[in-house]
């Protein structure tokens, strides 16, 4: 049995750098945690926000993706506005933890119309358990003895579109390219951060005076890598409750639900079921839990 799971761990473990070659979190939700890919976002809702998401990807699998994210958000007056994000991953021997700052400028085109324009600056902790490579089999490079701890520099930029029913954004979060760890046919070996760039539109369409429907896509791309797509379709009922279904191409199908507890607080909950025949059996799901305060 400890065979088995080795040999399980090793697969995760390639699975997890390959699949689209994924390096930052991806989040169900993406449309209530823009901030944390878009800095255009601060501040854009003219008020102040703080959010917390946390999400457990393939749960019961050892050394799975795990991520939590907090962001604060306000509107400074006179265009501007300002935020800030944590985010903490850990997937299998990596962990990362992101400090960033928004910083955004609106231009108003009309009454119902305006564009944001965002800058992002961040600093960012990687480690590798090298030590981990060992114990699981995969063979390492020497120089990933030269990857743990320190802090590295990023900058990042973004542009967000919203009208009173279409929204665009346009980011990429992190420019610069960092050293950390990656699979190359079987063998751990040093690399670099991978530049991911985030396409987001959605359309909220007006029923009747309680129901609006909210179809969206998010599409993300790493260089070098095939196309990462979303499609989600929600309904929302009186402003007040929220739900939906999503399809990740190749991935996953999930389903969530929002809800505005009062006018300060909204809760959401949503769950992903893999289509990676590796994992569909070996594994409880995907869960992410995103919880609002507005002030």
């Amino acid at each position: 049995m400890r065979t088995r799971n080795i040999y399980f761990l090793i697969t995760l473990f390639i699975g997890i750098c390959s699949t689209k070659a994924q390096q930052d979190p991806s989040y169900i939700l993406y449309r209530y945690n823009m901030n944390f890919v878009n800095p255009a976002y601060a501040g854009a809702e003219e008020r102040t926000e703080f959010g917390a998401n946390i999400r457990s990807q393939w749960s019961g699998v050892q050394g799975a993706p795990e991520t939590q994210s907090l962001m604060a958000s306000t509107y400074m007056g006179k265009n501007v506005g300002l935020g800030v994000s944590i985010v903490n991953d850990k997937t299998f021997i990596e962990t990362q933890t992101s400090i960033a700052i928004d910083f955004s400028y609106k231009i108003q085109w009309n009454d119902y119309t305006n564009m944001y324009f965002g800058l992002k600056a961040s600093g960012n902790s990687y480690n590798a358990n090298t030590d981990g490579l060992m114990t699981y089999g995969i063979q390492s490079d020497p120089s990933l003895m030269n990857i743990n701890g320190g802090i590295t520099p990023n900058v990042g930029t973004g542009v967000y579109f919203h009208s009173r029913k279409l929204s665009l954004s346009l980011s990429v979060p992190k420019i610069l390219k960092p050293k950390r760890l990656e699979q190359d046919g079987g063998l751990a070996k040093l690399g670099r951060n991978k530049i991911h760039t985030y396409l987001m539109a959605a359309y909220d369409h007006t029923i009747n005076e309680n129901l609006i429907l909210k179809p969206s896509t998010m599409l993300r791309y790493v260089e070098g890598s095939p196309l990462s797509v979303d499609a989600t379709l929600a309904l929302n009922y009186n402003e007040s409750f929220e739900f939906g279904a999503a399809y990740r191409l190749d991935e996953g199908f999930s389903g969530f639900v929002v809800l505005d507890l009062v006018n300060s607080i909204h809760i959401g909950y949503a769950y992903e079921a893999s289509l990676n025949s590796t994992l569909i059996h070996s594994n409880n799901g995907t869960h992410e839990i995103f919880l609002k305060f507005v002030l």
